[in-house]
């Protein structure tokens, strides 16, 4: 079910409740279902943001590297990330999803050079191939961007279940395999 459909369905249940909270005060003040009823009504607004949070992606120590700058960047590519996902649940305006996904895609160039930089600087055994795997997801990045551009909102789905399985795979497997190495060299 998607945001659209939920906000409706919320928007009709409190739409219902006020009219029955309306009707029962009619035939009573004291009438205990309107009570009852206002009750659920001031916890819809809870339920809504709870599963609205549900698509948020949250840092946790887990993701860490052990490189304080690149774990920063991590927990910055996470917030856009999920402003990126808030733009395509809440089916936000053409500018606001172009907007967010630029400055997500626009981040995470900047996070690869300075990741490469460190594992460059380093003499990190395996660059070659992080590089690489840096590259191809810049180059599906693209392919989505392109596909954006071609079909809108409807293709926001696909990028953001990619870009969010990709990142959290990438932070804790192969951004993990260079992080003990340099750890080693000092860098933390």
């Amino acid at each position: 079910m998607n945001k659209r459909t939920k906000s409706f369905i919320y928007a009709m249940a409190i739409g219902l409740i006020i009219v029955i909270i309306f009707l029962g005060f009619l035939s009573s003040f004291s009438n205990p279902v309107s009570w009852v009823l206002i009750g659920a009504l001031l916890l819809i607004p809870l339920f809504y943001k709870k599963s609205a949070e549900s698509n948020q992606i949250k840092w946790k120590d887990e993701f860490s590297v052990g490189i304080a700058f690149i774990d920063e960047d991590h927990k910055e590519l996470i917030k856009l990330l999920n402003q990126f996902t808030v733009a395509y649940d809440h089916d936000m305006s053409e500018a606001f999803e172009k907007e967010a996904l630029e400055a997500l895609i626009d981040y995470t160039k900047y996070h690869f050079k300075r990741e490469e930089k460190m594992m460059r600087d380093n003499d990190y055994p395996d660059f070659v191939a992080h590089q690489a795997k840096h590259q191809e997801m810049i180059a599906q990045v693209n392919g989505f961007v392109d596909l954006y551009n071609e079909k809108g909102h409807d293709a926001l789905k696909d990028i953001s279940e990619f870009l969010t399985v990709w990142l959290i795979n990438h932070i804790n497997g192969t951004d993990k395999e260079y992080s003990e190495y340099l750890n080693e060299r000092g860098i933390k």
